[in-house]
């Protein structure tokens, strides 16, 4: 199901800053080389990352589901100098082609790749935190949440991609993955705890923040 007539998202794409230098490297490799490349963080998505950054003077951000690293390398832009992004990968694989792109990268500093299941490693990770990017397994969706939500600062932000999983949230079935994003999209709706609003950007992002 196409969310958003092509043409439309076509448009939307030629007018945002499209990625330039060893991101645009990271991203181009990605899209030749990975078996799934949609898994990257696209433009739109990368570019309102980096705006929700900006804007709130973010200084500590995690993110769960690091794939290539073109996430990470996005949102480390955006953060100031003493700024810090954590990232968690469960894939090997992944992790190590990330690696290779935060070593290539003078912002590579900024930023510290754990290797693990993120439903553990986001236990260990110490607060606060001033934005929280969701981009991994759409089964756990709900524990990364509710691991998140306690970790937040007063102004953090929790940003989760593929929330409309490609319009099948509206009718689940036995998708594991869609039934696992509608359980998430109806927990924040319901946590008493945040303000939140679902966008129909890219294959949808909710974001949630304290209310």
């Amino acid at each position: 199901m196409d969310l958003v007539d092509p043409r439309i998202e076509n448009y939307a794409l030629a007018h945002t800053s499209p990625f330039a230098g060893l991101l645009a490297e990271a991203a181009g490799q990605t899209r030749e080389e990975m078996p799934s490349p949609g898994m990257m963080t696209a433009v739109p998505e990368g570019r309102l990352l980096q705006a929700l950054i900006k804007l709130s003077g973010a200084r500590r951000v995690l993110e769960v589901g690091t794939f290539t690293g073109v996430g990470a390398l996005l949102m480390a832009e955006a953060l100031p100098d003493d700024g810090e992004l954590i990232t968690i990968e469960r894939d090997e694989g992944h992790a190590a082609i990330a690696r290779g792109h935060f070593a290539d990268s003078p912002l590579g500093d900024r930023i510290t790749l754990i290797e693990g299941d993120a439903r553990e490693e986001i236990e260990r990770v110490p607060p606060p935190l001033d934005l929280v990017y969701i981009d991994a397994w759409k089964p756990d969706y709900e524990h990364y949440y509710g691991a998140a939500v306690p970790l937040l600062s007063p102004r953090g932000v929790i940003v989760a991609d593929n929330v409309l999983l490609s319009g099948s949230v509206l009718d689940a079935g036995d998708n594991d993955s869609a039934r696992g994003i509608v359980a998430f999209n109806e927990r924040v709706q319901a946590d008493e705890r945040v303000h939140n609003v679902l966008l129909t950007v890219g294959d949808g992002l909710m974001l949630a923040w304290r209310a």
